[in-house]
């Protein structure tokens, strides 16, 4: 995953298990728009990119908010190796309980040696409990492999947040494995292909998580029972292991007011918003999910217009300058309504990226109460996989025509 971001210490207060961290309060940019970005912004198509010179800057003010812990599913991330280089191997191992499970596959067939080879990379989840596991899925993404990173995690997120699961409850017998996705026993990954699938499930016996890398017409479960090797992890990518975190809801200590200007939050930066910690099992030691993906964040922000302006959403890629692995960002989203309907959003929706400044995307524009009252602003995000971190949330008042 590309994940360019300054790192350091932050102080986490917890009390009774809820986590919450503030923002600091940055000095305010006096960033306005001029007649023609507003319009600009007025007249995109939703998710639609526009360009604002000289007015996307990192230092924008942001906006205060408490991070509060949600209950949530058993978290397990594969990102570590990225890419599998051992033809048979198994890149994840984890144990499970009881209870809802959330897994997050991101994996590249990275052989070269002997030769780059075509390869399977799937998920499989084996009873270790003492009677019959009964396996439902609740919400499911599963993409075809591809060297289109972007395209794969921007799809990738919107299949989750659309995904109703399955009604169909499979058995496993104990000491049975199977396939968590049937589609990954079937794809065949080329050389440099990722593949990217996002797992929540519910389990009444404990289990066992592996994802293995081998031979195309080798079954999973068959793959299983022969290999033994599990690649050490490197600490050099996302994560891997399990995880304690695996939602957070945001909520800004304050109704955010039109006439104080604009204004940002933002989440997972490794800074204000820290890494979540969990453990890898292969190695007992402590592990760092750099990047949360593939942690939910509810976002419920109030506003009011106090100068009768209404309120645009965007967002931009805001370390497009730091290397050649943050040259694009692109991303999935579901928002409140505004002008545009409520619901699940590809960002952007216009092309496949975003590049960087001066380019910003429009996610929503919320028009003034009528009568000033406050309102409620909800979204869901998560961070976007093979796109730099982090992704601003950028509130801009806008003179509604």
């Amino acid at each position: 995953m590309k994940k360019k971001f300054n790192r350091r210490t932050t102080t986490l207060v917890c009390i009774l298990g809820v986590c919450l961290s503030a923002c600091s309060v940055l000095p305010v940019s006096g960033q306005k728009l001029t007649p023609q970005q507003n319009s600009a912004i007025l007249t995109a198509k939703r998710g639609g990119i526009v360009e604002l010179k000289d007015f996307l800057t990192e230092k924008l003010p942001r906006i205060e908010y408490n991070k509060l812990i949600l209950p949530g599913p058993q978290f397990i991330i594969s990102d570590d190796p990225e890419y599998i280089r051992v033809p048979e191997a198994i890149a994840l191992r984890e144990n499970v309980q009881p209870g809802a499970v959330r897994l997050y596959l991101y994996n590249v067939n990275g052989v070269v040696e002997p030769a780059k080879i075509e390869r399977k990379i799937t998920a499989l989840i084996k009873n270790t409990g003492k009677t019959i596991m009964h396996f439902r899925m609740l919400k499911y993404s599963s993409q075809v492999p591809s060297s289109n990173y972007f395209q794969i995690g921007k799809q990738g997120l919107a299949d989750y947040f659309a995904s109703n699961g399955e009604e169909r409850i499979r058995t496993i017998e104990p000491g049975q494995a199977i396939a968590i996705d049937d589609k990954l026993e079937k794809n065949v990954v080329k050389y440099d292909e990722l593949v990217h699938g996002i797992y929540e499930f519910v389990i009444d016996q404990p289990g066992e998580i592996s994802i293995l890398q081998t031979a195309p017409s080798i079954a999973g479960p068959a793959a299983l029972k022969k290999i033994k090797n599990i690649i050490p992890t490197s600490h050099q990518n996302a994560g891997r292991g399990l995880f304690g975190v695996s939602n957070y809801q945001i909520v800004p200590k304050e109704t955010y007011e039109t006439g104080k200007g604009v204004a940002q939050i933002i989440v997972a930066d490794g800074e204000k918003d820290p890494w979540v910690a969990g453990i890898e099992s292969f190695s007992g030691e402590q592990a760092e999910l750099a990047g949360n993906y593939g942690v939910m964040y509810d976002i419920e922000m109030k506003w009011k217009s106090t100068d009768g302006k209404g309120l645009a959403l965007v967002t931009w890629n805001s370390r497009s300058a730091n290397s050649q692995w943050c040259g694009g960002m692109a991303t999935s989203m579901i928002i409140s309504k505004g002008k545009y309907s409520e619901g699940i959003i590809q960002l952007p929706s216009d092309r496949l990226i975003t590049k960087g400044d001066p380019e910003a995307i429009v996610i929503q524009v919320f028009p003034p109460a009528k009568n000033g009252e406050e309102q409620t602003i909800k979204l869901k995000y998560s961070p976007p996989g093979a796109s730099c971190l982090p992704t601003p949330l950028i509130f801009i008042p806008v003179d509604i025509e």
